[in-house]
């Protein structure tokens, strides 16, 4: 092999690394762009089956200690049974979040997963207290 071709093949490689970092780094940013959107509770009824972040202010907690499932309601913006947005919250589910009812009680909050619609409201589930941020 003479100098000029182990000089191309250098050169070749070290082409072919730039393109896979430049490929790899405008990966990494398309991912990071693609973060949730963040909406209000009013707007989340527009957006079911996508995952978002959907914030509002809370303005009732119910715990059905003997329902089935033993939710947690987490209402949005108007108090039940007008409410626009619930944050949902399952009695098995609920140990992680201590006792959301004082925890979250007329605190702004946002809260992150899929949209989804039951009884014509748009709710989130939240299974780790993760996809729950206090504001202020």
């Amino acid at each position: 092999m003479r100098a000029n071709d182990t000089r191309r093949e250098d050169e070749t490689v070290r082409a072919f690394r730039f393109v896979m970092f430049v490929t790899l780094w405008l990966a990494a940013a398309s991912a990071a762009g693609a973060q949730a959107a963040h909406l209000t509770a009013k707007e989340a009824k527009n957006h079911v089956g996508e995952k978002a972040t959907v914030c509002g202010k809370v303005v009732g907690i119910h715990f059905v200690s003997s329902g089935k499932g033993q939710p947690t309601f987490v209402h949005f913006d108007e108090p039940y049974p007008d409410q626009i947005f619930t944050l949902v919250i399952w009695g098995s589910d609920r140990p992680k979040f201590g006792r959301p009812e004082e925890i979250y009680r007329d605190k702004e909050l946002c809260v992150t997963g899929k949209i989804t619609i039951y009884l014509g409201i748009p709710e989130i589930v939240a299974n780790n207290p993760n996809q729950v941020q206090v504001q202020k």
